[in-house]
């Protein structure tokens, strides 16, 4: 979902820069602008509208479809960026801003679709253009950016996938390929007069007979076609999905009801059921830790000589429960001796994570410093846990929530265009009045 959305943002901003040559430079611009309309505390100048109209004809002649109207076309465009700017007066409500690295990897994502290997080769051709072209596009990523955080934050939080919700999912057929289970299964296609009638009698010998090419035999006569098949053991997946939904309520041995299809009515039996064969083993440790945190009492000196103080009174036979019991500022694990209990991978911070994996069980770490403090661990224990019903509830749910993505993506923008303040100056791009 996510590279997805990044994907569309690159796109477009490499369409801003093919676009931005037959533009007017932006210090022309800025002369001759004027205010189109206001959203909030900002302002659309006709500038703006000229690029927003430039990129859409751009799309159009890309897709080789004709052009609507030009009256259109306009109002589409200040209608994009009439929401675009609702969406920029949440991200500076929130502060929300990307990393220098995020943004320098992004527009140097454009760069090189652009030919350029560098920033610095990048920046001399568009600034070639126009004077502040590259400032001016590098600002126009940072927002897409900026954004595109925006949404996953405000739309992830919309989107309320229940336990029950992952369970009826998993049932489905689409869920059942999800597990990667297989079943076993018989199909008989009964076709022709009184098919229905027949099928309901070939139903019945099927609960206590499993010999398909017998009742085949028996039952086309007299214009009835009774095709027979084993199809064998197979995914879930490449099972026709009107069938595969009737199989998934099935238990072993059972007969399905009748299936009223086009070509006939279908009858299944299911005879075997075998679960998902690959296992999600993931490794876990047993840590425990002291964490020294600066404060407004310790600072980053005393705080790096308290915790090479602890590490030398362990390494001398200390005991680590005692220290991390008495001196850890993590309250939780303090009050357990130090404990975190078993830790899967991705749960800490990436320099905690990266030591706890590196540290020799039953030995203890060297001080080392995170965002939270400086750190002393020890792992007691290893294991490889199974955590396969967890991946699959993960999956499952990350996959309702993509499908759920798009329609509260909408949503929300809907909500955000009709509660911002919109005023639009110009009256033949106003779509409400040239509609009544």
């Amino acid at each position: 979902m996510k590279t997805k959305q990044l994907k569309q943002i690159f796109k477009a901003t490499a369409l801003a820069l093919c676009l931005s040559s037959a533009m007017t430079t932006y210090a022309v611009a800025e002369t001759k602008d004027e205010v189109v309309a206001v959203v909030d505390n900002s302002v659309i100048l006709r500038s703006d509208l000229a690029q927003g109209i430039a990129e859409i004809n751009h799309q159009f002649e890309q897709t080789k479809k004709p052009l609507p109207p030009q009256q259109y076309i306009e109002q589409q465009a200040l209608e994009q960026l009439i929401i675009r700017e609702a969406q920029l007066e949440q991200v500076k409500r929130y502060n929300i801003r990307p990393d220098e690295k995020a943004l320098n990897d992004a527009v140097l994502k454009v760069a090189k679709d652009a030919g350029s290997p560098s920033l610095e080769a990048f920046q001399q051709k568009l600034d070639k253009i126009a004077p502040n072209t590259y400032a001016g596009l590098r600002n126009r990523v940072a927002e897409d950016l900026a954004i595109n955080r925006l949404r996953q934050q405000v739309v992830t939080s919309r989107i309320k996938i229940s336990d029950q919700d992952v369970k009826n999912f998993l049932s489905t057929p689409q869920g059942q390929a999800l597990l990667g289970n297989q079943v076993h299964v018989l199909h008989l296609r009964i076709a022709g007069e009184n098919a229905t009638q027949i099928a309901t009698q070939i139903k019945k010998e099927l609960d206590s007979s499993n010999d398909i090419q017998a009742l085949s035999k028996k039952y086309s006569v007299n214009g009835v076609q009774v095709d027979a098949a084993d199809m064998g053991t197979r995914n879930l997946a490449d099972i026709p999905t009107e069938l595969a939904a009737r199989v998934t309520t099935l238990q072993t041995g059972q007969t399905s009801e009748l299936i009223e299809a086009r070509d006939g009515v279908h009858v299944l039996k299911l005879l075997e059921r075998k679960g998902g064969e690959q296992k999600a083993l993931v490794p876990q440790y047993l840590t425990r830790h002291i964490l020294i945190q600066p404060s407004e009492v310790i600072s980053e000196d005393n705080a790096k000589q308290m915790v090479n103080s602890l590490y030398t009174r362990l390494k001398q036979g200390e005991d680590f429960a005692v220290l991390a019991a008495t001196f850890s500022n993590d309250p939780g694990s303090a009050r357990d001796s130090g404990s975190l209990g078993w830790v899967s991978p991705g749960v800490m911070v990436p320099e905690f994570e990266q030591r706890m994996k590196d540290t020799p069980v039953g030995q203890i770490s060297e001080p080392f410093q995170s965002q939270f403090g400086w750190h002393i661990l020890q792992v007691t224990e290893t294991r490889q846990q199974d955590m396969t019903k967890e991946y699959q509830e993960r999956m499952a749910r990350q996959l309702l929530g993509e499908r759920q993505f798009d329609a509260e993506l909408d949503s929300w923008l809907r909500e955000t265009r009709n509660n911002a303040f919109v005023e639009i100056k110009d009256p033949h791009l106003d779509r409400k009045k040239n509609q009544s």
